[in-house]
């Protein structure tokens, strides 16, 4: 009997409640004289990193970091067209990780209010080691359509059997009429996306968010 090739793809996504908060926010000033621009924020800074550092002592805080001061200046133009004195900018950024999202939430709400703070967006995420149990589950569940899609097709055309000749990330199976020898399949790692609907928001989100985990596979088989 004539072996019949069957090529199909397999999809599976699967939605999570995140397990962690990414809290961002800037400390910020700005005037017209440098030095107390950058003594402003310095101790804006300070006061927040003192605040996050006891958090994480306490165990209300899972981890935080900040980065370097940003120091700049510019001359703004007024509406006849005339350049201004320099304004000089000066700026901090940090992150607060929170698995305790009444913590966050507590500390967000407090935090906002304070001169000079910014709160920008919450990434909401999954622990390291959750995200990788669940991504190879979504990964086996993807090829598991595959593999039941293609079993439909074989017995649609009277086969029995299919056997996997490959298995890949969207867009990286082998193409041409010639396809692999059974004897030797190629497998690849299945490709993941994950979508946030929080992350990279442009303003505060109280909201959880659930995470998106998807996998999505090509495969061929042939049908005997």
């Amino acid at each position: 009997m004539t072996e019949v090739i069957i090529t199909v793809r397999g999809e599976h996504e699967v939605r999570i409640a995140p397990e962690r908060g990414v809290v961002h926010l800037t400390v910020r000033a700005e005037g017209h004289s440098r030095p107390p621009v950058v003594e402003r924020v310095a101790a804006l800074a300070a006061a927040v990193r003192d605040e996050l550092s006891a958090r994480e002592a306490s165990g209300t805080v899972d981890d935080w970091s900040s980065q370097s001061m940003a120091v700049w200046s510019d001359r703004p133009w007024n509406a006849d067209g005339t350049r201004l004195s320099p304004v000089h900018y000066a700026s901090v950024d940090a992150t607060a990780t929170f698995s305790d999202f009444a913590a966050l939430s507590e500390w967000v709400s407090t935090i906002a209010d304070r001169e000079g703070v910014q709160v920008g967006w919450v990434d909401w995420q999954l622990s390291p080691a959750t995200r990788s149990a669940r991504e190879q589950e979504v990964a086996a569940q993807a090829v598991a359509v595959a593999v039941a899609r293609a079993t439909a097709y074989a017995r649609a055309i009277g086969r029995d059997a299919i056997t996997p000749l490959e298995i890949a990330d969207l867009g990286l199976l082998t193409r041409g009429e010639a396809a692999p020898s059974p004897a030797a399949p190629k497998m690849m790692r299945a490709a993941f996306s994950a979508m946030d609907a929080a992350s990279g928001a442009p303003a505060m989100q109280f909201q959880l968010a659930d995470i998106t985990l998807t996998a999505a596979v090509e495969a061929r088989f042939v049908a005997s």
